[in-house]
């Protein structure tokens, strides 16, 4: 299993960050990505924590655990700013909190995040807009398939949309208690429940993982290699 979108208590999560990695191990998960949502405030204490934490976890357990952040609820004219700052202090990715229909989030921000160069993921972006897509398509910016209850229902729009633009996506759980962490068999469910057929499901459980990942610069050997 591969995850690139999830919470600890540095923000919004009841774990602390070595525990979420080590319940991630039990559950299956090879590679993750601990992404506390931050703002301009906190961004450098946080990473300064998940990156000693994914340190340590990726050198004594059987996983790669990558630092990394959610951009959530800013001026959408800062995210790419905030962005470029968060790789600055050591992120490996940087999501940001797209415009879910179950949230108050500033319009533009999918546009702004999109747009910007040092975004990886676009989590739970919403009714995203064909031109939106396109933008993502050509950037490279990934949309997220969202395993959270609320984000989640807007997944058929956003496959619909991505597909037609030609966008990249990956799907994540948005975890913020190990009983979010996703399962195959889930995970499984809700892309099918999105409406990609089987073939289209198990590419993006297990061939667009690999593509992020080359994307933030990891090597797909050292990710899945002998440990």
């Amino acid at each position: 299993m591969f995850d690139f979108h999830t919470h600890t208590f540095l923000s919004d999560g009841e774990l602390s960050p070595i525990e979420l990695i080590r319940r991630a191990i039990h559950a299956g998960y090879r590679v993750m990505a601990i992404t506390d949502h931050v703002g301009p405030g906190n961004m450098e204490f946080v990473l300064k924590t998940l990156i000693a934490d994914c340190a340590m976890a990726s050198e004594r357990w059987d996983i790669l655990a990558l630092p990394g952040v959610e951009i959530t609820h800013t001026p959408s004219e800062d995210i790419d700013r905030l962005a470029r700052e968060c790789r600055r202090l050591g992120a490996k990715v940087v999501n940001v909190h797209g415009e879910t229909i179950t949230e108050p989030v500033v319009e533009g921000t999918n546009r702004a995040a999109v747009t910007s160069g040092a975004v990886d993921i676009l989590a739970h972006p919403g009714l995203i807009t064909p031109e939106e897509a396109r933008i993502a398509a050509a950037n490279g910016v990934f949309l997220e398939v969202s395993g959270r209850r609320g984000h989640g229902m807007a997944n058929g729009h956003v496959v619909r949309t991505a597909k037609a633009a030609g966008a990249r996506m990956v799907l994540d759980s948005d975890a913020h208690a190990p009983s979010d962490l996703l399962t195959r068999e889930f995970a499984m469910k809700v892309a099918l429940g999105s409406g990609l057929d089987v073939e289209e499901a198990k590419a993006l459980l297990d061939s667009s993982p690999l593509e992020l990942l080359d994307r933030v610069g990891v090597d797909v050997e050292e990710a899945l290699g002998p440990r």
